[in-house]
């Protein structure tokens, strides 16, 4: 075997998601990879950019950051050997949603799109690993969101006073611009539909869900699954629809029951999944009446994160 390829190799197996690989396609992805080398201060890529590549760390450190605005900058992380970047972007079909740039010298292995798909439809674990990174991505930046949002709370100038006058103004012009227009907007959106889907209770999904005839999809976001769900059930949020979609569904399946649960005050998650799978083919999908709750109260199996 030549040495680059062997040398391939070796940096390969010291990123996490390449120990799930099978020897031979190890080798086939080792024979295949690019190399790059980035100089200090320079960027991998920029946020905004198409995502073509996924990247793993041979040597050096590249630092992850987004842009907040004029001169505005957060950095999320400082990777190293054996770190790997640029697989959000694939995996969703979305543009880069930070930069990366060089610390120090970095030299790079990269997989372009079309390797980083066959990898993924060749090997289920690689994709089951990415799965399980993303819910873990998706936990963190709903955290760094609650953070932000309360430094705005705390910062904001505004009082209740203020507040009530700024929203009584803006619901008067609401209300001028839709009677001097007979094509006016809504003030408040409609509330979804609950009705176009059959419910089931908790004891019904249990059993159905024990006899292996229907599979429970859990609605809420990844921060809220990780906490407490029903043991078993799919977490399916919105921002991973597509990936868990591929990963947890196929063209076969679409004649099996679908259980639906999970929404909060301000938004039907579960009405939302529920839509998206029957845009999708699924016909026979239905709500769990009471959702989680209702599962606890008559004792039914939860999975929650240990306490720390």
């Amino acid at each position: 075997m030549p040495k680059t390829v062997k040398d391939n190799k070796e940096h390969l197996l010291l990123c996490p998601v390449f120990r799930e690989v099978p020897p031979d396609k190890l080798d086939e992805i080792a024979r295949s990879v690019g190399n790059r080398t980035v100089p200090p201060k320079a960027l991998v890529f920029r946020e905004g950019d198409a995502a073509d590549r996924f990247y793993i760390v041979c040597s050096g450190k590249v630092r992850v950051f987004v842009n907040h605005g004029d001169e505005v900058e957060r950095e999320l992380s400082v990777l190293g050997a054996g770190e790997s970047f640029g697989e959000m972007g694939l995996l969703t079909g979305e543009a880069r949603t930070a930069s990366v740039e060089a610390l120090s010298e970095a030299h790079l292995i990269y997989l372009t799109k079309e390797q980083f798909d066959q990898l993924l439809e060749d090997c289920p674990a690689v994709s089951r690993k990415f799965m399980k990174d993303m819910r873990k991505w998706l936990v963190k930046d709903q955290e760094i969101i609650g953070e932000e949002a309360g430094a705005v709370m705390s910062a904001s100038r505004l009082s209740w006073i203020d507040f009530a006058m700024v929203l009584g103004i803006s619901i008067l012009l609401a209300l001028s611009f839709n009677h001097a227009n007979p094509n006016g907007i809504p003030l408040f959106p409609a509330a979804p539909d609950r009705t176009v889907f059959g419910k089931v209770s908790a004891t019904e999904a249990m059993q159905k869900q024990k006899e292996g005839k229907a599979l429970i999809v859990d609605a809420m976001p990844s921060n809220f699954y990780q906490k407490r769900h029903i043991k078993g059930a799919v977490n399916m949020p919105m921002a991973l629809f597509d990936i868990v979609f591929l990963m947890n569904f196929s063209e076969e399946d679409k004649e099996r029951e679908v259980l639906v649960y999970g929404n909060s005050i301000s938004r039907p998650y579960d009405v939302e999944i529920a839509n998206k799978l029957q845009l999708r083919g699924y016909s026979d999908v239905k709500m769990i009446d009471g959702g989680l709750k209702a599962w606890e109260a008559v004792g039914y199996p939860v999975e929650e994160a240990a306490s720390k």
